[in-house]
């Protein structure tokens, strides 16, 4: 489990094709410190393994990638360079900022507008149709593994303010329009739908 306040804006080192699954490493200051083996960590969102850690490659993560998940979230279109978000799993010990954020990807989402309005910057995303149904004004949603509040909801996008804390501190400071990003909407959503609909 997550909370959606990434930790750091990481950059892949590399992607390769392996025998059984998708190659993926990133080179992590912060989250890579006391790394272990087996950890979960929030990569742009989506829950993944650390399969290795290089003692030759200080700070690299090393993540095995199921067909799956590649064809479900915005790692497809990742390159050597590109930044990602990094989070690791949160602690029951600690305050717990953000939203519930399980790291489950539920579809990706193309940025239709991403300008600065006054201090702040203005994101506007279209979704997955299948997506766009959970997401309500001032509701939570996490882009790219950020837990955002929707600023807006409109008939086939939505709209989130985005803080220049915010920007500079994630991969978002190196997204653009068109860029694809992943999408976690608030899980209490898809409880409420699924109770309503046996009540049916």
């Amino acid at each position: 489990m997550f909370t959606g306040i990434i930790e750091e804006a990481a950059t892949v080192a590399s992607i390769r094709e392996g025998r059984e699954s998708i190659e993926l490493a990133v080179e992590a200051d912060l989250c890579s410190k006391s790394a272990k083996v087996g950890d979960s960590v929030a990569v742009n969102g989506c829950c993944l393994t650390i399969a290795k850690l290089d003692e030759a490659q200080k700070g690299v993560l090393h993540f095995d990638l199921l067909r799956e998940t590649w064809k479900r979230t915005n790692l497809q279109f990742a390159h050597k360079g590109t930044l990602v978000n990094l989070e690791r799993p949160l602690k029951a010990s600690s305050r717990w900022h953000g939203h519930f954020v399980t790291g489950h990807i539920d579809g990706i989402g193309s940025i239709i507008r991403w300008e600065k309005s006054g201090q702040d910057w203005v994101l506007e995303v279209f979704p997955a149709e299948d997506v766009m149904r959970y997401i309500v004004a001032k509701g939570s949603i996490a882009v790219d593994g950020i837990s955002l509040t929707v600023a807006e909801a409109r008939k086939k996008s939505f709209l989130c303010w985005i803080i220049p804390h915010t920007r500079e501190v994630t991969a978002l400071k190196g997204r653009t329009v068109s860029d694809t990003v992943n999408l976690e909407a608030d899980i209490l959503g898809k409880y409420v739908e699924k109770f309503v609909t046996a009540l049916r």
